[in-house]
């Protein structure tokens, strides 16, 4: 077939070219509709694979170019969003590291020039002026820099790039697999495209995420599973496309102890994170604007003593606490909770959706899901079968095993 099409493409192109040659009058949207239409004729012949061409043959059926045309608009769409988060990733890192060390200059310089002033026999108007605008300088930048969260946002543009790139592999092993694309794959890939692009904006403004929620959620970048009414496995079939009795079993009791383990213990954590960053970024900002009050006062003979004391000392301590807030990226950390929870709250709602899934032939391969799963947890085959039994041998409270061990 492949070799027809080839000798089809050669003979027409002979004809057009020699006619083309007779013939000076022919127009130049002809010439482009010809063109376009052997370009999508050696696409589609790319596309089937060896098993996909013999169905080509056998039952007179091939892919809709339209649809690999849009399953193709939309890789490519993905592959520029995972260099668009890897370089703002890039730029946002840079932007942390930058700020730290410009408010914690203009911080300790402004500290050094109370101090001087303090310790002067006569006081200097300028040098106290000049000190205040530096403290009042820090202080805007520590708002504003405390607001954005730039290690946070780095670490959102991290897990973007990451998960755009896992996408952009799954539709690579959909094009690749041997099967044609069908409309329902175009859809779920521009659904993921989406949710992703929801849960990790780039704005800055209107659409950035709250860098300190109310209420602390997992993070969720996948489109809502689709559900249907539970079907439990036949108990008279052993096998049933890899899923049996016993290993539904397992799967409910991974979901649980990701849910009442995994999932909680990095929520603690992440409300621990978030109230260690508000507690530093209220203290910095309000540090640096109690020093430039003392500054403004130094030199004047009834405060002098004490202005200078508060001129130079929260001055100081601002820099350490702006150290330990944005060089220990303690935005960073929260949103890495966060997002580790989202990571198992996305697994729970795999295996529940997978499990949910009324047509059991419909269902990826059971044993094939139950590698991937064990994967992803970083446990043997035989360790997520002895999760699962230790799970059902003993209560919530006395399980001390996390169901995963990457993280």
């Amino acid at each position: 077939m492949a070799t027809l099409q080839s000798s089809s493409f050669l003979n027409s192109s002979t004809i057009f070219y020699s006619s083309s040659s007779c013939q000076k009058g022919r127009s130049m949207q002809e010439h482009q509709d010809f063109i376009n239409g052997c370009y999508t004729n050696r696409i589609e012949q790319q596309l089937i694979s060896p098993s996909t061409k013999n169905d080509h043959v056998n039952n007179n059926i091939s892919p809709d170019p339209v649809i690999i045309m849009k399953i193709y608009a939309i890789k490519e769409a993905v592959a520029d969003r995972v260099e668009m988060h890897k370089n703002i990733g890039e730029q946002r890192s840079q932007w942390n590291t930058m700020l730290l060390n410009s408010i914690n200059s203009i911080t300790l310089v402004a500290a050094t020039i109370t101090a001087i002033v303090a310790t002067s026999s006569s006081p200097f108007l300028g040098l106290n002026l000049c000190s205040t605008l530096m403290y009042l300088a820090a202080t805007g930048l520590l708002v504003i820099m405390n607001q954005l969260q730039p290690s946070q946002l780095a670490e959102e543009q991290r897990n973007a790039a990451r998960l755009f790139q896992n996408l952009l592999h799954q539709i690579d092993t959909t094009l690749s697999i041997g099967h044609p694309v069908t409309t329902i794959d175009v859809n779920i890939a521009m659904e993921k495209v989406l949710a992703l692009d929801k849960a990790y904006p780039l704005p800055l403004l209107g659409t950035m995420l709250d860098k300190f929620p109310s209420k602390i959620e997992p993070a969720v970048w996948w489109p809502q599973q689709r559900r249907s009414n539970s079907k439990r496995v036949s108990e008279n079939r052993d096998d049933w496309n890899g899923w049996n009795e016993k290993l539904e079993e397992e799967m409910r009791h991974v979901t649980k102890i990701l849910k009442e383990k995994d999932q909680e213990e990095y929520i603690r954590l992440g409300k621990k994170a978030l109230k260690l960053n508000k507690i530093l970024a209220i203290s910095g900002p309000l540090l640096t604007g109690l020093a430039a009050i003392g500054s403004a006062f130094v030199g004047c003979s009834y405060f002098s003593s004490w202005a200078a004391v508060i001129g130079v000392g929260p001055g100081a301590l601002a820099s350490v606490v702006n150290t330990i807030q944005h060089g220990g990226q303690v935005g960073m950390i929260f949103e890495m909770y966060r997002s580790n929870a989202g990571f198992f709250k996305y697994m729970k709602e795999s295996i529940e959706s997978t499990l949910m899934e009324k047509d059991v032939e419909k269902r990826e391969n059971g044993e094939v899901f139950e590698m991937k799963l064990a994967l992803m947890l970083g446990r043997s085959l035989s360790e997520l079968r002895d999760l699962s039994d230790s799970y059902s041998s003993c209560k919530k409270e006395q399980l001390d095993e996390f169901a995963s061990k990457l993280f």
